[in-house]
């Protein structure tokens, strides 16, 4: 029996379409519609009721489904002990992080990992919004939140800490603002989903007085980034972005001392009976090194 159509068929039943199923395994719709024709043909029995709108098992479907699974895992099971002993991580690695991940201490950290494990192949997206990891074909996704369910797991990587920042110009001038009487805080730069006193990830606690004077609202926070060099107001960034221009000196830190938030990075990826040697040796890698990437406490 077809091997490719076993997988094909499972990850149709795994991912509810044939185009998910399609876009996780990297194959075109019209391939995955071959194979599945194919092993319906070998079974001599109908699989899927499909329409336009909807699939289900059908009987026989459901009772092969089972089998089917099983017998994969025993295969990926044998393929995994072999590994161990004769393998190396290798192959294509696709995760999804936040947009502010992209620093130069992430670069270096991803690339003491491609040093150790030369064969994997990292494909990374950065964007603001949770992804679906199973339906969008991500193995894993770096959050700032605990999603642990039935279907992905969650392992804690590291702390983060957010500070809010200037430079020394911007609040020269909102200082001399302030004392001439034209305002009494400094303009911020602000995530678009974060609202005065409805903060949202990742400004979690950052609360901030209504009449807050606003100068830029954006959804990148490298953008945001640079917005504060340019001296265009104050922003809650991440200490491995800042941590260098608060130590030269090129930013500070703006208000009370304690007007911080600490996040948590969490390593999500979607639950299976057995994981790939590239994913845990990367999240492994992450466990051990993450730490190194976290800023002294800013006074």
């Amino acid at each position: 029996m077809d091997l490719i159509g076993l997988r094909v068929f499972c990850e149709i039943v795994d991912s509810g379409s044939l185009t998910a199923a399609a876009h996780r395994l990297g194959m075109g719709a019209p391939m995955i519609s071959k194979h599945l024709a194919r092993l319906e043909r070998s079974l001599a029995a109908r699989l899927l009721n499909r329409t336009s709108r909807s699939m289900s098992l059908t009987e026989a479907g459901r009772l092969f489904h089972e089998q089917a699974m099983q017998a994969l895992e025993i295969l990926d099971t044998g393929v995994a002990a072999v590994g161990q002993v004769t393998g190396s991580p290798r192959g294509e690695l696709k995760i999804s992080a936040p947009v502010w991940i992209a620093t130069p201490r992430f670069a270096a950290l991803i690339a003491d990992y491609q040093r150790r494990c030369p064969g994997v192949r990292l494909d990374v997206h950065l964007e603001n919004r949770m992804v679906d990891l199973v339906a969008e074909g991500f193995d894993l996704a770096l959050r700032m939140k605990n999603d642990a369910s039935q279907s992905l797991i969650s392992r804690q990587l590291c702390d983060v800490q957010f500070y809010c920042v200037a430079t020394p110009e911007f609040l020269a001038r909102s200082a001399a603002k302030s004392q001439a009487g034209a305002a009494h805080l400094p303009a911020m730069i602000m995530p678009n989903q974060m609202q005065f006193g409805r903060p949202k990830m990742p400004a979690e606690g950052m609360l901030l007085a209504p009449d807050q004077p606003v100068a830029m609202r954006s959804n990148d926070t490298t953008l945001s980034y640079h917005a504060v060099m340019a001296g265009i107001g104050a922003a809650f960034l991440p200490g491995w972005l800042v941590a260098d221009d608060l130590a030269s000196g090129r930013l500070l830190h703006c208000g009370d001392v304690d007007k911080t938030y600490q996040g948590r990075v969490f390593a999500v990826y979607p639950s299976r009976r057995h994981q790939a040697l590239k994913l845990r040796s990367f999240i492994d890698f992450l466990v051990e090194n993450m730490d190194r990437l976290e800023s002294p406490r800013v006074g």
